[in-house]
């Protein structure tokens, strides 16, 4: 059997360092907000470009956090992609905010630029991106409509870690960069964690007071707050995989070079541009028989995924929060999606059987 993702293998090549980490971290007595995120921080910093890296405790958080420290008046309105994961816009919901929906070019699965502006009124505050299967968005224009309508931008960039749009990684574009280690990522922790990118003081202070109870010093509380603090023993593990992380993307990178060069032409494939380049956190086709594709592909001893089943317009968890109104593109892509094995663990060999068996489907 072919795993779509197995945990316990992808994290071996790195057990005997993180057993080391472990020990520092249990025999230094210090488990939050210690030397440990204040290294991992630091790494991250550097690894991205960046001017500052807020630790938080999940990629939700991170969203919800580099939201709130916008201040914006409840209401008002953020765009975000009809076609993203629900923590993207439950983010926008628990801030008070109204989200609204914009579709994807049905290429890239990205947020289409040229659908934006006809969403923002006067009461658009804030664009928030979704760097989707580990390919940037069209950051360009993106960055221009921001500029024109003054908006914050804030980029999810929890599938997208080393991804880059034109030589730039993804999450210094915006005045936010939102990243996830939940462990199926490409730097994914041991459980869950998460770390805002800020290229500016003010507002990076600001994330740094609300991750913790709304303090910057102990028992003083300035705003009301969050208790979202990335663990120290996460992000010990996270330093470790820091290292290794340009390692892992690029193996992702050579197995989806097999999928693209070798997969028949009955399979919609992601699009290759040199503008980009992608990490494939998900290796995503396309096909009209999916859920027979998939049923097959498990007979033959290959499991997949489906990101994501269910569109954000028809969960019943936003229902009255969002416009009622038709998303066919989105719902295209979440009807035929599906996510192949492609992980730091599998081999070449595996995924040219998987190309093997897809191609006689």
């Amino acid at each position: 059997m072919i795993d779509y993702e197995n945990l316990k293998k992808l994290n071996e090549p790195f057990f005997e360092e993180y057993t080391k980490k472990f020990s520092e971290v249990l025999n230094s007595g210090w488990y939050i907000l210690g030397n440990s995120v204040k290294q991992f921080e630091e790494e991250f910093t550097k690894y991205n470009n960046a001017q500052n890296t807020i630790g938080v405790a999940s990629g939700l958080d991170a969203i919800t956090l580099s939201l709130a420290a916008c201040g914006f008046e409840e209401g008002s309105e953020v765009i975000v992609p009809s076609n993203t994961y629900i923590a993207t816009i439950l983010s926008v919901v628990h801030n008070k905010l109204k989200p609204v929906l914009v579709e994807p070019s049905i290429e890239t699965y990205n947020i289409d630029p040229k659908k934006i502006e006809e969403s923002i009124t006067s009461k658009t505050k804030a664009i928030v991106i979704v760097h989707l299967y580990g390919k940037s968005c069209e950051m360009d224009p993106i960055i221009e409509i921001c500029k024109r309508h003054n908006l914050k931008l804030i980029e999810d960039c929890a599938q997208s870690h080393g991804a880059k749009y034109k030589g730039t990684k993804t999450g210094v574009f915006g005045d936010f960069g939102a990243f996830s280690f939940y462990p199926t990522k490409n730097l994914g922790a041991l459980g869950d964690a998460g770390a805002i990118l800020c290229n500016d003081d003010s507002l990076a202070h600001k994330v740094k007071r609300l991750r913790n109870y709304g303090s910057d010093i102990k028992y003083l509380n300035e705003v009301v707050g969050y208790n979202s603090r990335l663990d120290e023993m996460q992000a010990a593990f996270l330093s470790v995989k820091l290292t290794h992380l340009d390692e892992i993307n690029e193996h992702k990178r050579c197995l989806a070079k097999l999928y693209l060069q070798n997969l028949n032409s009955d399979f919609i494939k992601p699009v290759v541009h040199p503008d980009y380049f992608d990490v494939y956190h998900i290796f995503n086709i396309r096909h009209k028989k999916r859920d027979e594709l998939r049923e097959y592909l498990l007979e033959n001893g290959i499991k997949t995924e489906i990101h994501y089943p269910v569109s954000p317009s028809n969960q019943k968890a936003l229902k009255g929060i969002i416009d009622e109104k038709e998303f066919p593109i989105s719902e295209e892509i979440h009807r035929t999606t599906l996510s192949l094995p492609i992980s730091f663990c599998h081999t070449q060999e595996e995924i040219n059987r998987v190309i093997e068996v897809m191609n006689k489907f």
